[in-house]
């Protein structure tokens, strides 16, 4: 084996939103989530599809792999990899393709209590033994199995792709391993526990209970809260209920409940308020405790800088209010923050661990596949073959996207290898222009089939944030990626109206060279509304993941109103919703 394939590290998570990794030195080579490749929503289980994909695309066999790395060893987790019949049978009832059933509310009760138990010696032995049997069938042999807490596999991925030489280092979920986060200092490429917060109260888990009674999906639809929140009358946090239902005391999380209780208050309290003031203290309860537990460490440990990552970070109104707090000089949150980035998280963790690789230069997200279609003879699939596609080929696709995109017209956008994480960054989106609401309607009512309030996201010029957004005091290359909320400036909320919220807050991605058609798309965009800035949202329509070939792109074009694709350097027209 050569010396270089010898410093290899596949990463794998097998539960929620699976996927796997490959890393080697302070790069990822390519990361991708089963989703894309099973078509099914935040996929869970064991990601075969997504090992071969990264085995593929450094033309591996699974016999080259020295080391992998792997997370989470609790006897929850343990159980479902061993009966994956729970895993998926919950895994339905979440994503509501299940009926409920009148054990339900017992069986939740189980499983948070159950969820809420550390690792032990027989649940870690079990699911190696489990990890290397699966692993073995794929043709693995004579590699090393590294197994990484799942807050650790958090920290490494916020810690090592900051950039920052020392930093706070915070991670916040639902739980995992029996922890719901966890405080560390990172100083020198090396972490010292500050405090491991039991998942025995848990803000993320309070946040999935507010999600889960509003009718929403969990581990899914939180953003939904989040947005709805900005609809509600402010309610003075002194008298806000939820307030009394969990909260924080030094670095401790407490709360006179366990989670199951908490579930039963948050019920009683709900019917008294209408779900946009519901939302509204929901989201006040997370942004005050997080804040006053970062406040509390920062004043204990003298830093300036934190690195973030877990499921709570998503929440963008949140970072935005972290990094407004004036002991904090500079914040990090991990792109692909949820449990779906435990798989690059675990990697980057081990690799440390193994090789001293304290750094990763996460320049870009576009870590995936771009899979070729073909039909049964090998060739590739033409779109000239679906009726009514009418194909052209441009020396300059961006320039004609431009052009339709100013004439209000919504552009498919497929280039190059797909992004990693919850977001569309340029690769697999759907484009229109910014400051048109109608259009904004048009695409959450009739299109994407989202709820009317929530927003759409900008992709903007880099260079062009400072003058749009409120973005003074912040270092806006730390969150690149729609990490951060950033409110928009008064003179600019007229261009900004079809991707700002109500509030006039927008969770921008910013731009600079890593892909220069879309910065060209950009600037020709620029040269007519002297910003660029587009409308942004992911390829997909409401309830599937994220396109990932091009028949996919295809499939979905068909299957819409949608006009215009862009894949690659081909223009795709579908001619018979011109005509409709």
């Amino acid at each position: 084996m050569s010396a270089l394939r010898n410093r290899m590290i596949l990463g794998i998570w097998d539960g929620h939103d699976a996927g796997a990794a490959l890393i080697e030195g302070e790069r990822v080579l390519f990361a991708v989530n089963e989703e894309r490749l099973t078509r099914r929503k935040l996929e869970v289980g064991f990601p075969e599809r997504s090992i071969t994909a990264c085995l593929r695309s450094a033309d591996l066999t699974p016999a080259d792999i020295p080391t992998v790395a792997a997370s989470t060893t609790d006897p929850a987790k343990t159980l479902t990899r061993l009966l994956p019949g729970l895993k998926e049978e919950y895994y339905l009832i979440r994503r509501r393709k299940r009926v409920p059933h009148r054990a339900d509310p017992f069986r939740k009760a189980f499983k948070y209590r159950f969820t809420e138990l550390p690792p032990n010696p027989f649940s870690a032995a079990l699911s190696r033994a489990y990890m290397q049997r699966r692993l073995a069938r794929m043709g693995f042999a004579d590699f090393r199995l590294e197994w990484v807490e799942h807050h650790a596999a958090h920290a490494a991925a916020a810690a090592v792709c900051s950039g920052f030489p020392e930093a706070l280092v915070l991670t916040l979920d639902g739980v995992g391993d029996g922890l719901c986060g966890s405080l560390r200092i990172w100083r020198n490429g090396r972490f010292e526990l500050l405090k491991a917060l039991p998942a025995r109260t848990s803000l993320g888990i309070f946040f999935e209970h507010v999600t889960n009674l509003m009718n929403m999906r969990e581990l899914e639809d939180e953003g939904k809260v989040m947005a709805l929140a900005n609809y509600a009358y402010p309610i003075p946090d002194e008298e806000n209920p939820l307030m009394a239902l969990i909260g924080t005391r030094g670095l401790d999380i407490v709360s006179p409940y366990r989670s199951t209780r908490l579930f039963a208050e948050l019920r009683k309290l709900l019917w008294r308020f209408p779900s946009e003031q519901f939302a509204f203290m929901a989201q006040r309860v997370l942004e005050k405790n997080v804040l006053s537990l970062v406040e509390e460490a920062l004043a204990r440990t003298g830093l300036k800088r934190l690195a973030a990552a877990g499921g709570v970070f998503s929440n963008v109104k949140m970072n935005m209010r972290l990094a407004e707090l004036p002991a904090l000089e500079r914040l990090y949150v991990f792109p692909h923050m949820g449990d779906g980035g435990l798989a690059i998280g675990a990697a980057l963790a081990a690799n440390r661990e193994r090789n001293g690789v304290a750094v990763c230069h996460l320049d870009d997200l576009y870590l995936g596949p771009l899979l070729p279609d073909a039909d049964a003879g090998g060739r590739p699939a033409s779109p000239a073959s679906r009726p009514g596609f009418r194909v052209r080929r441009l020396e300059e696709p961006e320039e004609e996207a431009a052009r339709l995109i100013l004439e209000g017209e919504i552009v498919l956008w497929f280039q190059g290898r797909m992004e990693i994480g919850p977001r569309a960054l340029g690769h697999r989106s759907i484009l229109a222009r910014p400051d048109d609401r109608l259009i904004k309607d048009r695409l959450n009512l009739l299109l994407k089939k989202r709820v009317w309030y929530q927003p759409f996201c900008p992709s903007l010029l880099i260079e062009d944030a400072p003058a749009l957004l409120e973005t003074d005091g912040q270092e806006i290359q730390d969150n690149r990626f729609m990490t951060m909320g950033f409110h928009v400036r008064p003179e600019h909320r007229s261009l900004m109206e079809g991707v700002s919220n109500i509030d006039a807050t927008c969770r921008p991605h910013f731009v600079a060279d890593e892909d220069p058609r879309y910065r060209r798309l950009l600037l020709r965009i620029k040269e007519a509304l002297g910003w660029g800035v587009v409308l942004n949202t992911s390829f997909n329509l409401h309830g599937e993941p994220v396109v990932c070939t091009p028949a996919e792109a295809l499939d979905v074009l068909g299957r819409t109103g949608f006009r215009y694709l862009f894949l690659e350097d081909l223009l795709i027209e579908n001619t018979l919703a011109a005509n409709r």
